[in-house]
Formats: C-alpha cells, sequence, structure tokens
C-alpha cells in the first residue's frame, strides 16, 4: 500500500509540477484538487466551468488537480501543491489531520439536501436480493470495494457492511478489487463484478450521462445519510485570499448577474451550491474509523487482558470527547 500511495503522488507531482504553487503564493495561482470518483476527462468537463468562474472573480490563476487516488491528493495538499481540494469525508479527514487542511464549505445536492449514500449494486438478473445474499456467498463473489481513502467506497460499507457482521473483508470473498466508483459501476453493469460498491452522487452522474448502464444495476444496499462532500482549503493561506474563496463558493449558483448561468454549471456537477461547514462535520466519520477499530481490538485474540482494556478505554475516551464535540 506505501509503494502504492508513494508511486500514486509521485505521479500526480510530476504531472503537476510546472503549475505547483505554495500557499504563500495562492494570490497567483491555486491548484484544485478533484478526488477521482470518475475518469479524469469527466471530473474535468464538469469542473472545468466552475474554476475558470473562480479564476475570474478571484483575479488569480486556477489550475484542475488530478491524481490517480484519493491519497495523491491529500498528499499534494501536504507538500503544497494542492491549495484547496473537493475531498469526501474520509479524505477530508485525512487532508485535516496530515496535510494542514481545514474545511470551509460542503456541496449540496440538486434536490437541497445536504448528504449521498454509499451503495451495493449487483447485475440487474442477479439473484442477490439483499445484502446478507451477499455475506452469505461471499466466498463465490467477485467484490468490488472503493479507494481506501474514500468515506462511501470504502469506509462507510467497512463499518455497516463488514465490521458490524463481523467479516473481514479481505478474505471473505472469492477476489475483492479496489476502483473509484463509477469503474465499480461499470464493473457491475458489465458483469466483471457480482456487486461493488460506490456512491449514490456518482450513479446519479451515471444515469445522467449513460441511462443504459444504469439501468443494468439493482441496488440491495445503501447505507445510512453521509455527510455532503467538504471543500477543504490549507491552513496557511492568505486570508484575504480564504475570504474571497469563500464568498465565492457561497455565493455560486445564489446571487449575482451570471446566477443562470451557475446554476446551469452546478447542475452538472449535480449540486445546486455550497453552503458553510468547518471540521466539525467530521466528527461522525471520525466516530466510524474508532467504532471499527473497537471491533478489530475487541475480536483480537492475540491481545492480553489488560493492553486489550488499555486500547478499549483510549476509543472509549476518544468517542466521548467527539460525543461531546
Amino acid at each position: 500500500m506505501f509503494k502504492k500511495i508513494i508511486s500514486a503522488t509521485t505521479m500526480a507531482f510530476a504531472v503537476f509540477a510546472a503549475g505547483a504553487v505554495h500557499a504563500q503564493d495562492a494570490e497567483k495561482t491555486i491548484n484544485f484538487g478533484i478526488i477521482s470518483t470518475e475518469s479524469s476527462k469527466n471530473l474535468k468537463q464538469d469542473w472545468q466551468p466552475v474554476l475558470d468562474e473562480m479564476s475570474k472573480k478571484l483575479g488569480v490563476k486556477v489550475n484542475a488537480f488530478f491524481a490517480s487516488d484519493y491519497a495523491g491528493l491529500i498528499e499534494g495538499m501536504r507538500f503544497g501543491k494542492v491549495q484547496m481540494a473537493w475531498f469526501g469525508n474520509k479524505s477530508a479527514m485525512e487532508a485535516v489531520d496530515r496535510a494542514s487542511g481545514e474545511v470551509f464549505a460542503h456541496v449540496v445536492n440538486l434536490d437541497g439536501s445536504e448528504g449521498y449514500y454509499s451503495m451495493v449494486g449487483v447485475p440487474k438478473d442477479s439473484p442477490i436480493k439483499n445484502i446478507d445474499d451477499v455475506l452469505k456467498n461471499a466466498k463465490s463473489l467477485n467484490f468490488g470495494i472503493g479507494d481506501p481513502n474514500s468515506t462511501s467506497g470504502y469506509l462507510v460499507p467497512s463499518y455497516y457492511i463488514f465490521a458490524k457482521n463481523n467479516v473481514d473483508s479481505k478474505t471473505a470473498f472469492k477476489t475483492i478489487r479496489s476502483a473509484n466508483h463509477e469503474s465499480n459501476i461499470l464493473a457491475v453493469a458489465n458483469k466483471q463484478v457480482d456487486a461493488a460498491v460506490f456512491a449514490s452522487d456518482t450513479l446519479a452522474h451515471i444515469t445522467a450521462r449513460q441511462p443504459e448502464t444504469a439501468s443494468k444495476l439493482r441496488i440491495v444496499w445503501k447505507s445510512p445519510l453521509i455527510a455532503a462532500d467538504p471543500l477543504v482549503w490549507r491552513k496557511d493561506l492568505p486570508p484575504a485570499t480564504k475570504s474571497k474563496i469563500k464568498d465565492f463558493f457561497l455565493s455560486y449558483g445564489k446571487r449575482g448577474p451570471d446566477v443562470a448561468q451557475e446554476k446551469g454549471y452546478l447542475e452538472k456537477l449535480q449540486f445546486s451550491g455550497f453552503n458553510e461547514s468547518s471540521d466539525a462535520q467530521l466528527n461522525p466519520i471520525r466516530q466510524l474509523e474508532l467504532f471499527k477499530e473497537k471491533s478489530k481490538i475487541e475480536a483480537d485474540a492475540n491481545l492480553n487482558v489488560d493492553e486489550k482494556k488499555a486500547k478499549l478505554d483510549d476509543i472509549n475516551r476518544k468517542l466521548n470527547e467527539l460525543a461531546k464535540a
């Protein structure tokens, strides 16, 4: 995994080295990171009009920054190659903890809702009816899961499907493969896997672009609501730049002479706009991570009683702190 992260990060940095800038230079250029939920081509097509508008309003050049996986984007922010980014909650948590990131806004869906779902889909004619069927027949199934830093692709199903049922996803299936949401949807539609995890917002994109593909899927599991994807900037951006960025996103598609055009651009992203947020929106994700770790510790027969108690006490302390927050 470490080699994979280094490889992805090196590739991303090599591609964008010419446009890379540190936070103190953000008054001239901003690199905006975009998580790899779909192909870079589709993501660039949808995000570029918004970034072009942002460039005009801020008076600085705004570049789209893509990495082959979530880890590459997190590392890009950590080393100052990315000044701000659209993340999922899990990857945003990593950016906040390891890359001087800070949540300042989140997206709002087309219907006005402020969240999305993790889903498991199967081919439409599959005999699998629900998630229990997936788990019962796991040894005969080829399963698709998401990027390890994806909230809906990995963290949420890891807890709600696997940890809560005492299932080790790494060994439960005939084969298990990791890919982005779009690739997992296509793999199910083309029967390259028997079941796979993906996000509801990516499915909405596919349904809009490729309705025939989407019609080949059937959903057998849907998670509880996940908080809408956050926008994260580096803490060390100049205050004046932060103010301009926040004003741009919070007003985009809501006010000004170009509202109608902006709403059209947002619709392609399946957004209606952006609302203000903070690192506090990541607390439920932190709780999920801790619950998942707690389940592992409780099931670990190699830990002695005292060591297990100490680890569990530490996790319970952190959970209590988050509950108070």
